[in-house]
């Protein structure tokens, strides 16, 4: 078995791969051409065209990350190699407390708390119950899972949306374009953690930002192509509609020194750090992956027609 790894942090997985597959031969993609061709797996983030062309015996390919946009959208991709992707391995606990500090931030009103301090203004504020703010999430696959039991745990009323029906406890599950609907009427806070796929480019638009509450707040820890930043500014700004947002990731990253987001006084701007690859869980994952595939067990592999 021959695997190549491609990642910023490679020397680590190579070495823990070794250890697990004694037998195998494991390399980087830095090694030259003939080292690295002729694969069985690739365990990659983001790898070249010339990476996957030089392949002719993949049996998988292996995305080291939950988002498959960018290995989908790269040329050289094989059409009948099977694409898994990491799913959670570790990241929904620390997706779950970044959404968690942005509920709270807007629930707890530090938003104003802050806006109050360089004035010196001494004014308390009311906390709503977290029963009386309900928290919609969009996208509902493994770590938006993870979010939505974790808030609800936590007491809010959870409202979740899907592509397709799902049913999870403690979350009123909702789907389709009604459902969708529904969920933004209802929701106090909107946190969006779907995919970056065809269908979902700019669906939190403005006409869909109007359907929230007036002084909802807004959370994207999932993909920047989902939200229309113009039509997001201007719900914060002309309109007073929304109360404010927290943004972790943008259509260009990193996010340019001119966006006018970086100082807007509504806005939180944190450089694509809600949830890293816990590196440890992110390896086990791997492994167990390459030996259900060598063992030939079912694996749940990436739809590429859905993007995820």
């Amino acid at each position: 078995m021959k695997i190549v790894v491609h990642i910023e942090d490679a020397q680590q997985w190579q070495n823990a791969l070794a250890q697990a597959f004694p037998d195998a031969q494991i390399t980087t993609s830095d090694a030259p051409p003939p080292a690295r061709a002729n694969a069985d797996y690739l365990a990659v983030w983001k790898p070249s065209e010339s990476l996957l062309r030089e392949q002719t015996r993949l049996k998988a390919i292996i995305n080291l990350g939950a988002g498959v946009d960018y290995l989908l959208q790269t040329p050289g991709l094989p059409d009948d190699v099977p694409v898994v992707k990491l799913r959670d391995a570790g990241m929904g606990e620390l997706m779950a407390d970044y959404v968690r500090y942005g509920v709270l931030h807007f629930q707890r009103s530090f938003d104003r708390y802050l806006a109050q301090q360089p004035k010196a203004h001494w004014l308390t504020h009311e906390v709503p119950d977290k029963a009386d703010w309900p928290v919609g999430i969009l996208g509902l696959g493994a770590i938006g899972t993870h979010v939505a039991k974790a808030l609800s745990g936590d007491g809010f009323p959870v409202l979740g949306w899907s592509r397709s029906p799902k049913q999870i406890d403690g979350v009123s599950c909702y789907h389709g374009e009604e459902g969708l609907a529904d969920v933004l009427r209802q929701a106090q806070t909107l946190v969006t953690l779907l995919p970056d796929t065809a269908a979902t480019r700019g669906l939190i638009n403005a006409e869909r930002l109007a359907l929230l509450p007036d002084g909802a707040s807004l959370i994207n820890p999932g993909r920047g192509t989902l939200l229309d930043h113009d039509a997001l500014l201007s719900a914060l700004g002309d309109s007073g509609h929304l109360r404010g947002a927290l943004l972790d990731v943008f259509a260009e990253e990193p996010l340019p020194e001119f966006s006018p987001l970086w100082q807007h006084p509504k806005v939180i701007v944190t450089p694509h750090m809600s949830a890293p690859t816990p590196l440890n869980e992110a390896i086990d994952q791997v492994i167990d992956t390459l030996r259900a595939f060598e063992a030939g067990e079912p694996v749940a592999t990436v739809n590429r027609q859905a993007g995820y």
